[in-house]
């Protein structure tokens, strides 16, 4: 049996796990990377190589940076302001919380800003006599679309990133390229659900018991600590944006988290259980996997099969449009990370296939991956407002759709105009 068909059932194999979560993600992700090793598909010296890679020190940097805010109150106090300023009519408090959403989750774990703000839209609910459900759903997707902005925002964007350097591509995404899709998407995904996806949302009241399940115990913090999480916040992200010469993003996003334990906004332990240590793990464990994929001649395999069921030769545009839908039917079943990344070393082979420039693929490959809007298990966001909401199944269904498709449409628009498929040409 060939390396790449070997490739090709393991990816499989690891393709099943992540859909059915039979055994944590995390595991199913590092059982890869050793199986590739096992298998003689890379060395067994690389088998943890992942590990080692300098964005899995991006990702806890910034987790510890965001966890300050959550825990100096600051994110929350952002919310209460927000609400403050927008009212309490349906139309203003939900334009008001996607707000805030999408900023905060710009920079911040979708999941942490999203259970934030879910007692702050809870209470100012109750306050107005307006159904919770009519504002959780869009205040989770809100927290999914703002993810994109920014290269850590969401794991997809930072799984892209890592693919490109895997595959030993030099002309990466940098921090805030990622706003030249995310920012239109936010301002199309708001539009939509003022305009439209409020009509598909369900009016079921909310009980008082689950407005007390949902209450978040509130640190005792001092404004000053509120202040200097926010200015570290604000430190990092501005020197990761300018790009100073001899300071990576790695550097900069451990330097903040460092600085927020020091200056007390966060005690270790705090910032310990700030990490997410699954995204961490997928992320080092995949690492080998895409590495295999590439070296075993799988990737390629994969995609000479995908450009000769689109007719042998199709356009780099039918190609993103194609793995957009394949990443976003994924991600509404299975984690984003997970989606994104077995998806991204198999746009990086067709991308190569093709002549084209990766960029695009991937950018289409990890904007879908975060698109998970059409059921409560593609991304945490939407699992936590699905009790306090009273949603079902189909509610999901119902507004999350309509979003996809505005995204899908968005993306094709503008995906190609900033990165085209053959620069220079």
């Amino acid at each position: 049996m060939s390396p790449a068909v070997k490739c090709l059932i393991l990816l499989a194999v690891v393709a099943l796990f992540f859909v059915t979560e039979l055994i944590p993600l995390a595991i199913t992700a590092m059982a890869g990377a050793i199986a590739c090793g096992l298998l003689g598909l890379i060395p067994a010296k690389q088998v943890f190589s992942g590990l080692s890679d300098s964005t899995v020190v991006l990702f806890a940097g910034m987790f510890v940076v965001g966890g300050a805010m959550f825990y100096t109150g600051l994110a929350q106090a952002i919310g209460n302001k927000v609400v403050k300023m927008c009212g309490t009519g349906e139309n203003s408090l939900m334009f008001g919380l996607m707000v805030v959403g999408t900023l905060l989750s710009s920079v911040l774990s979708n999941t942490g800003t999203a259970a934030c703000l879910l007692p702050v839209a809870l209470g100012v609910c109750a306050a107005a006599k307006i159904p919770a459900s009519r504002q959780l759903m869009p205040l989770a997707f809100a927290c999914g679309w703002g993810g994109i902005i920014t290269m850590v925002g969401t794991p997809p964007n930072i799984i892209a990133t890592g693919a490109m350097k895997a595959a030993g591509l030099t002309d990466t995404f940098t921090f805030f390229e990622f706003a030249w899709i995310g920012i239109p998407l936010s301002v199309a995904g708001m539009l939509y659900m003022m305009f439209l996806g409020k009509y598909l949302l369900p009016k079921a009241e909310l009980d008082a018991d689950q407005e007390i399940e949902q209450e978040i115990e509130a640190n005792e913090t001092s404004s000053s600590k509120m202040v200097v999480s926010g200015v570290i916040l604000l430190a990092v992200v501005f020197v990761m944006a300018i790009g100073i010469p001899g300071v990576t993003l790695e550097m900069a996003a451990v330097i903040g988290a460092l600085v927020c334990v020091l200056t007390g906004c966060l005690t270790e332990k705090q910032a310990y259980a700030s990490i997410d240590w699954v995204t961490i793990f997928l992320f080092a464990g995949m690492m080998p996997v895409s590495s295999a994929m590439d070296k075993s001649g799988a990737g390629k395999l994969i995609a000479d099969w995908t450009v000769s069921l689109m007719g042998g030769s199709p356009s780099p545009m039918v190609v993103t449009a194609v793995l957009f839908i394949l990443s976003c039917g994924l991600t509404q079943f299975m984690s984003n990370t997970a989606s994104a990344a077995l998806l991204c070393p198999i746009g990086i082979a067709i991308s190569k296939n093709l002549g084209a420039d990766p960029k695009a693929v991937l950018m289409a490959i990890a904007v879908a991956a975060s698109c998970a809007f059409a059921s409560p298990v593609g991304t945490p966001p939407n699992t936590l407002v699905l009790g306090p909401g009273n949603y079902k199944f189909m509610d999901y269904v119902k507004a999350g759709t309509g979003l996809i498709i505005v995204c899908f449409v968005v993306s094709l628009v503008i995906i190609p105009i900033v990165w085209p498929f053959f620069p220079g040409k």
